[in-house]
Order: structure tokens, then C-alpha cells, then sequence
């Protein structure tokens, strides 16, 4: 733990105000995360950071009313007897699109932030990750199909973010390195995952977001839990495998009927879908895994980001390097065995 926490410590704050809101929100049972709720988790945030010490804030801008509320929150000032970081909206142009997320993030690593809070699903976390240069996240659960983030308070979180931004513990004791599933084409980096890569051999139409079981034919998670909701529930229902595992999965697929092994998946909140399994194995970091179809897609944690044709030489590699998450439970665990949310004369007496 560090001796003396930063008094200039920065945090950012990468709220998707799209997140929860994509197709498979209307055609299943799963209800829809408003804005509003995003402003009130943005405000708890601010409470905790500034309880523990945080400096500044940074916000990306949008259009759809987060940081509209959120500036209004902060013209009216924190309650009475708290303390909230000075807050700042970064001057960056603003598309509406995934190149925002990206953007803010690089942004906010340009400018020193040693920690960043993330509320969205696997999508968000799956962008921010490419852009936070090491940076520990803080992530929190506001999307649809939600693997990598947990659900959480958002005053405990920005607390244990907090705690880490400033120092008071390390990233080292208090998060968690990550890892990811890194497709190539023809050799050469496209594109990450976070949870999983799904391949489908169906054409590209209609919405990023895959939900529906026809032609999948692959499947690669860096983990899988079989509590969870989206594709990777798929592995999670027939080889668990942890956040911790040094390996992960890979299972390739068929279609239902008439395959000998088959699951029944919760592909999205209140969908449920069966899907034949040919094969299931594990997969060792840094060993290339090649796609068997000549055409298709290829989904990034449950969004269809690339498609490929004959001419694409596709693979998909575990790489055990992906980004520092901070582990909620055991960051607070820790400031609650060093009292670093005590305070008084007391305090002393009592660690010993």
C-alpha cells in the first residue's frame, strides 16, 4: 500500500448512453437502463472519489443527456457535509458513435487519470480497454448482454477506484490483469475481445449486436461462468473456466437438430436458445486458433465487427496481457484492514 496517496490523483468517467439499449433489449424480456439512472450512478461516483481524495474528474460530452444532467448535478453542488472532485468535460468532438468511447479514453490517459470508471456492457469495456494504456478500470454494469462488468454499487466502486487512483493501494494488490482474444487476418492484429468471439456464417444484416443462434459455427471465451447471460453462457454451461484460468475455451458449434450434444443458452436476457456442440477444448495462450469458415462474421464480445471472405486468413489468439480491472470486494476488503476510510484520533488505537 502506498505510504502517501496522491493529492492530484485524476479519475475518468466513460458513461455509454447507448448502452442497454441495442435490439436484443426489444426482442427479449430485458428492460432498458435510462439515462436517468446513469446520472444518479455518475453522481454516487463523485461522492466516493471525492471521500477518498480524488482531485478531478473527467467526462467525455454526448447528446443524449448524460452530460447535460450531470452539469446541472454539479451547478447545484454535492449535499450538504460531502465533497465531490472538480469535474471536467473533455473539448472533443463528438460523433455518437463507438470513436467516442475510444477517443475520450485516449484523452483521458493523455491527461493522467490513474484510474477509469466504465458503465456499459462487454462492448464498452471492449473499446475502452483498446485505448486505457494500462490504466486500472473500474467497471460497472449498465448494457444488455453484461460479462466483464459486474454488477455494483456505484459508490463502492468509485470508492475502491478511488482508493486505487489515489494509492492508497496499488494496482498490484487490488486489481486484476485480464486476459483477451486478439483475431488476426492474414497475420496481422484486427481487432480484441474481452469475453468472447463468436463466428457466424450468416451474412451481415440488420443490427452489430448478435442474438440469434442461427449459423454460429465458433466459439473462443478467455473465460466462462455458468451464471452468465450472452455467448459465452454457452462454454460456461459446458467447461467453466475462470477469470484466473491461464487458458481458455474454444467450441465449435452445429446446427441443434440432430447434433449429439446440445445446450440450452441464455443468449440474452429472457432468450433462450438450444445450440449443438461438436467439439469443446481448451486453449493456450499465444497458440493461434484458426477460423474454419471461408465467409461469415466475426462477432467481438456479441457485437459483429469484421467480415471476412476466401481471401481472409482468419485466427483468433489468447493473449494473457489484456487490462487491469480493480476488484471491488478486495480493494475494499484491504481499506478495511489498513482503516483507510477512518478517521479521528482513534483510528490509531484501534490497528493496533
Amino acid at each position: 500500500m502506498a505510504e502517501t496517496p496522491r493529492s492530484d490523483a485524476a479519475v475518468g468517467i466513460i458513461a455509454n448512453p447507448a448502452a442497454g439499449r441495442d435490439i436484443r433489449r426489444l426482442v427479449a424480456q430485458a428492460s432498458v437502463f435510462p439515462i436517468a439512472e446513469k446520472r444518479n450512478m455518475i453522481t454516487r461516483i463523485f461522492a466516493a472519489l471525492g471521500a477518498v481524495g480524488v482531485h478531478t474528474c473527467y467526462l467525455i460530452p454526448d447528446e443524449s443527456g448524460i452530460a447535460d444532467r450531470v452539469k446541472r448535478a454539479v451547478g447545484l453542488g454535492p449535499p450538504e457535509g460531502q465533497r465531490w472532485p472538480e469535474v471536467a468535460f473533455l473539448d472533443m468532438p463528438i460523433e455518437e458513435s463507438p470513436a467516442d468511447t475510444l477517443e475520450g479514453t485516449a484523452r483521458m490517459v493523455e491527461r493522467g487519470v490513474s484510474g477509469i470508471m466504465v458503465l456499459g456492457g462487454d462492448g464498452t469495456n471492449r473499446l475502452v480497454a483498446q485505448a486505457c494504456d494500462g490504466v486500472p478500470l473500474t467497471s460497472l454494469s449498465t448494457g444488455t448482454n453484461n460479462v466483464f462488468p459486474m454488477m455494483r454499487e456505484a459508490t463502492i466502486a468509485g470508492l475502491a477506484a478511488g482508493l486505487v487512483a489515489t494509492g492508497a493501494l496499488t494496482r498490484e494488490e487490488a486489481a486484476r490483469r485480464n486476459k483477451l482474444l486478439r483475431v488476426t487476418v492474414n497475420g496481422m492484429p484486427r481487432d480484441i475481445a474481452l469475453v468472447d468471439v463468436c463466428v457466424s456464417g450468416a451474412a451481415w444484416t440488420g443490427a452489430k449486436a448478435l442474438w440469434r443462434a442461427d449459423a454460429l459455427d465458433q466459439l473462443f471465451v478467455t473465460f466462462a461462468e455458468a451464471d452468465a447471460i450472452g455467448l459465452s453462457s454457452i462454454a460456461g454451461l459446458l467447461r467453466p473456466v475462470s477469470r484466473d484460468a491461464a487458458h481458455g475455451v474454444a467450441l465449435d458449434l452445429a446446427a441443434a437438430p440432430g447434433a449429439a450434444r446440445r445446450v440450452s443458452a441464455p443468449l440474452a436476457p429472457g432468450l433462450m436458445a438450444e445450440i449443438g456442440v461438436e467439439r469443446v477444448c481448451d486453449i493456450e495462450a499465444g497458440v493461434p486458433h484458426p477460423i474454419r469458415l471461408t465467409r461469415g462474421v466475426v462477432a467481438l464480445d456479441g457485437e459483429r465487427e469484421i467480415a471476412f471472405g476466401p481471401d481472409d486468413r482468419m485466427a483468433v489468439v489468447l493473449e494473457p496481457d489484456g487490462p487491469f480491472t480493480v476488484e471491488v470486494p478486495r480493494a475494499m476488503e484491504l481499506a478495511a484492514r489498513s482503516g483507510l476510510l477512518e478517521q479521528g484520533t482513534a483510528a490509531a488505537s484501534l490497528q493496533g
